[in-house]
């Protein structure tokens, strides 16, 4: 016991030292949120940053005249000249476009000329603008009132509830959608980070015949699972370093905010916005919308999802770092593993791919119910499915299975990394690696 602790010690703080894990765990949570902080910008100054575009409307029709509706980004000029003149001199009169509309009896398309290609959001503006008055007119013809259409077409709006033991309360579907996802994608992502960085050290010790000294020492068993654990225990270094620096980034940032928003005056002038909103009928306040958020968040049970988000993934790295270590055993090179890898990584990917469409929208369906006990599949699976609400012996089977198929798989892996790891100069095959499992001790 005493090896594998030290073997775990060595693994851990040779692996923490490193200039690259304290530049990654630092500079992550900065990555992570500046991207949402520039996503977020992007999406309230996207319209204001695009360049404003011109675009001269030769209307031969006589149908659209007048009713082209302008946005932040493109304005539309409406012109009466000869067509060939126009297409000419559109572009040194100062403008991108020339949308030219034949009339309608001639059957020909209308056209967006410009001297560079146009933006699918370009296009997409023009036709939605085209649709929209030929939509109007076609109503019109047929003695249909707009208004009344719009007022009919109404979207109407579920407010979904769930039923519990405490009464009834939100579903919060949207929210479970998020968290599921989430946490899957941060399993399905680390399990391949730190389970290649399990293989990886196992090759570089073979490589180097370092490994030779070491087993002189330890047993292969002893070597392996301390590793394995060393790079686990690594992993949630770095994910509960992420969470504390995110959260204090996001309180710092938002502190800052607050100050510059108050310095400049914009809290009085939100206020007096959301004040007069109230006032309005069928619109929905800024305060409405961050207690909604609030609603959510509070909602979620936190020690929980966490309990098993950690749980899975814990037993899903030990599982998969096993299969990672026997891997990098029966290897002399990075290159050689990509024949093993593929039929050990196919269960997550095939997991993963079937969570975004499948899982999240069944979470109670059979097949969503068997890969979440399944050990291969459970890390991903039940993960998006617990945000959902899974019978408690559901989740106690696929837990116990878990620690079973790690168990079981740790076993099979040391019985092949005991022999690989002293192998060299020799390409291990499917039926090679099923003989070094039978020889005895």
């Amino acid at each position: 016991m005493n090896k594998i602790l030290l073997i775990i010690q060595r693994e851990y703080l040779s692996r923490v030292k490193k200039k690259s894990f304290l530049v990654l765990t630092f500079l992550v949570p900065v990555l992570f949120i500046g991207m949402f902080a520039i996503l977020g910008y992007l999406a309230v100054k996207g319209d204001d940053l695009g360049d404003d575009k011109k675009v001269q409307v030769i209307d031969m029709s006589g149908e659209f005249a007048g009713k082209f509706v302008n946005s932040p980004t493109i304005t539309y000029v409406y012109s009466t000249d000869n067509y060939d003149s126009a297409k000419a001199h559109f572009i040194d009169n100062g403008y991108n476009f020339l949308l030219h509309i034949p009339p309608a009896s001639s059957g020909a398309e209308i056209e967006l000329l410009s001297e560079k290609k146009p933006s699918a959001t370009t296009i997409d503006a023009v036709e939605n603008n085209l649709s929209r008055i030929a939509e109007s007119r076609r109503l019109k013809l047929a003695g249909i009132d707009t208004a009344v259409l719009a007022q009919a077409q109404k979207r109407i709006t579920v407010k979904a509830k769930q039923i519990t033991a405490a009464g009834e309360k939100d579903a919060q579907t949207y929210t479970a959608y998020a968290i599921g996802f989430l946490s899957a994608f941060l399993i399905y992502m680390c399990l391949f980070i730190y389970g290649t960085q399990v293989m990886r050290g196992v090759i570089e010790e073979k490589v180097s015949r370092i490994v030779e000294v070491i087993i002189s020492s330890v047993k292969p068993f002893q070597l392996m699972l301390g590793k394995i654990i060393g790079v686990g225990m690594v992993g949630l270094t770095q994910f509960l370093l992420w969470i504390v620096i995110s959260v204090a980034l996001s309180m710092v940032g938002g502190s800052m905010m607050a100050s510059k928003m108050s310095q400049s005056g914009q809290v009085q002038q939100v206020q007096q916005s959301m004040a007069a909103a109230k006032g309005a009928n069928n619109v929905k306040t800024p305060d409405k919308g961050m207690s909604a958020i609030m609603e959510s968040i509070e909602s979620i049970p936190v020690v929980y999802t966490i309990s098993c988000f950690l749980f899975y993934f814990l037993f899903g790295y030990l599982l998969y770092s096993a299969i990672f270590a026997a891997v990098g055993s029966a290897v002399d090179n990075e290159t050689e593993t990509q024949q093993f890898m593929i039929p050990v990584t196919l269960p997550l990917i095939f997991t993963f791919a079937l969570a975004q469409s499948f899982i999240i929208n069944n979470p109670d369906s059979s097949l969503s119910v068997w890969l979440s006990m399944i050990p291969f599949t459970s890390p991903i699976a039940m993960m998006i499915r617990i945000p959902f609400g899974v019978p408690a012996w559901q989740l106690a089977l696929s837990m116990l299975l878990l620690v079973l198929g790690f168990v079981f798989t740790t076993w099979v892996a040391a019985r092949i990394y005991r022999v690989g790891i002293l192998m060299y100069g020799k390409k291990a095959s499917y039926k090679e690696l099923a003989r070094w499992f039978m020889y005895k001790e």
